[in-house]
């Protein structure tokens, strides 16, 4: 089986070998890469640096560092993307990510699991479910998406929330585990249009 099509197996949420050499060495210039990028003051060499590492990155994406992934590969992400410190990715099988979104710190994004035997979890067995998130998406402070999560479009998580199922669209949600709080409405809206406030004054 080739990297190709070792990775598209994985997509399939079939278990499969954590410790293949073929997993291991694309984990091993993941890592070359992000602490290249991590170590770089230059915001546009380190987002530069980003875009040669995911699979697929659009217009003016901005990562703090220190950002991690596993593989890289396995991260498409739409136009105008933020990343707060400490980002963490692990994308054993698909992360999609849509545009204007935003993490705050210590974000983590986890598709992969040990499998549950001992025995198969001490040889190396996984299984990997894809996450996707919406357009217009911020994830608060240390929030986790667990392993084949969607979170709809114009959604806000709480900080601290750990979301184990699905998020529909234009809510508010937060918890361990993550719940729906309210619809987000036109009342939420404040005005602003890019200028603080006193600017007229």
């Amino acid at each position: 089986m080739n990297l190709d099509e070792k990775f598209a197996y994985m997509a399939t949420g079939q278990p499969y070998d954590d410790v293949d050499p073929k997993l291991m060495k694309v984990r091993e210039t993941a890592t070359a890469v992000t602490q290249k990028l991590n170590g770089t003051v230059d915001p546009d060499k380190r987002n530069e640096l980003f875009t040669q590492l995911v699979g697929h990155v659009g217009e003016t994406p901005f990562v703090e560092p220190n950002f991690r992934c596993e593989f890289g590969r396995n991260i498409n992400i739409g136009d105008h993307f933020y990343a707060n410190y400490d980002c963490v990715m692990l994308d054993g099988a698909p992360i999609t990510i849509g545009s204007h979104v935003l993490f705050g710190p210590k974000v983590g994004l986890y598709t992969s699991n040990h499998l549950f035997d001992p025995v198969e979890r001490r040889t190396g067995g996984c299984i990997a479910k894809s996450i996707t998130i919406g357009n217009d998406v911020w994830l608060a402070a240390n929030v986790t998406v667990l392993p084949g999560v969607t979170i709809g479009s114009n959604v806000i998580i709480g900080a601290g929330s750990v979301v184990t199922k699905d998020i529909p669209d234009n809510v508010i949600a937060a918890g361990n585990p993550c719940r729906v709080l309210r619809q987000i409405t036109e009342t939420d809206r404040t005005g602003f249009n890019g200028q603080d406030f006193s600017a007229g004054k």
